[in-house]
């Protein structure tokens, strides 16, 4: 699997935390070297590689180019991404989220696609890591596909040496409440209306309200709901006439916190300022057939057996199946490893995910 490590070294080399531009040159780049695929790149930057186009359902392997700010150690002294290559991993940013992931899912539509009988496309998306830019962009242009594997991290979930199969993820929501009052001098505070308390008795109600669960293909997804910010007041001796509270929710498929109770406080307004959707497989017939292959591939590699597991963090995924893509979730990257400044993954796992792609693929 030597290619496997030289063209992750290549991909992760490429910075892609402000323009995704040349990685995206060097995705492109390749599949039209590489395979006879037919090979595009939208205006958003997202590059899509199609064999069998518009034959049966089609089947897409998913993953994202860009990545998040590096650390000072991550960089050379001219913007250069440091890559390392030591003791079976590859450090870099990037590597584990996720051009590992993309090099192994390139690698197996290359060998495998042509294998295939209905339509199989790897799509590489931009923005992933600022709330689903470009997946968002393509489906708003009309991009259509059945099924997905969104390569994004599911190693060792339930314990170690396995790859698991993600059938559910959380989503996140992120809102601020707006909160005023009137302000006054603080040495006479009945005159004024505190912001500050107002904002408070808010949080109150935050703290009391109920997260919903969910289950997916026999598995459980819980929410949660914290304040992760509070602002307000500008001098010591002036009560507040504005406070704005941040809140961090993780959802579920088909349940959100009522945080419109927050409006029951008068001078709060909640303001929603991000929703990532969450994700659920809604075809267990497609999650066992993935599963099965990706059972073989543990089993042929004598590695620990995978499980099917939920996973807590938003993906693409959650965009695509919000417009009809089945997906589930299956990659190298394991909990820990992503947006770090030691980031590294694991070249076995690599060739793990090209193998179970590869035949995901091939039999498609």
């Amino acid at each position: 699997m030597d290619e496997l490590s030289s063209l992750t070294v290549d991909l992760v080399s490429i910075p892609s935390h402000e323009d995704e531009t040349a990685a995206g040159d060097f995705m492109e780049s390749w599949l039209r070297a590489e395979t006879d695929a037919e090979v595009t790149r939208d205006e958003a930057g997202n590059v899509f590689a199609r064999v069998n186009a518009g034959e049966g359902e089609s089947l897409a392997l998913v993953g994202h180019h860009d990545v998040v700010p590096p650390a000072e150690r991550q960089t050379t002294d001219d913007g250069e991404y440091v890559v390392e290559t030591k003791d079976g991993r590859i450090y870099g940013r990037g590597s584990a989220d996720m051009k590992g992931a993309d090099v192994a899912a390139m690698l197996a539509f290359r060998d495998a696609a042509a294998e295939a009988s209905q339509e199989v496309v790897f799509a590489s998306f931009v923005g992933e890591e600022l709330g689903g830019i470009g997946v968002r962009a393509a489906l708003e242009e009309g991009l259509q596909i059945d099924y997905a594997v969104v390569a994004e991290g599911s190693t060792n979930y339930s314990g170690p040496n396995r790859t698991d199969l993600v059938v559910a993820h959380r989503g996140r929501r992120a809102s601020v409440l707006e909160v005023s009052g009137t302000a006054c001098h603080a040495s006479e505070p009945e005159k004024g209306e505190n912001a500050i308390y107002r904002a408070s008795d808010a949080v109150d109600i935050v703290r009391e309200l109920d997260v919903p669960d969910s289950e997916v293909l026999g598995n459980s997804v819980s929410g949660s709901i914290a304040v992760t910010g509070i602002d307000g007041g500008t001098a010591w001796n002036v009560i507040p006439d504005e406070c704005e509270v941040v809140i961090d929710e993780r959802t579920v498929p088909g349940g959100y916190a009522d945080l419109e109770q927050t409006e029951a406080i008068e001078g709060v307004e909640w303001v929603v300022e991000q929703d990532l959707p969450p994700m659920a497989c809604d075809d267990a017939d497609f999650a066992e057939r993935v599963f099965d292959v990706a059972k073989q591939v543990h089993e042929r590699r004598g590695d620990e057996s995978p499980q099917q597991v939920t996973k807590p963090h938003a993906t693409d995924a959650g965009w695509l199946a919000e417009e009809g893509t089945t997906c589930v979730v299956y990659g190298p990257s394991s909990p820990g490893e992503a947006h770090t400044k030691n980031e590294s993954v694991s070249v076995d796992v690599l060739e793990r995910c090209y193998e179970t792609y590869r035949d995901i693929v091939a039999d498609w």
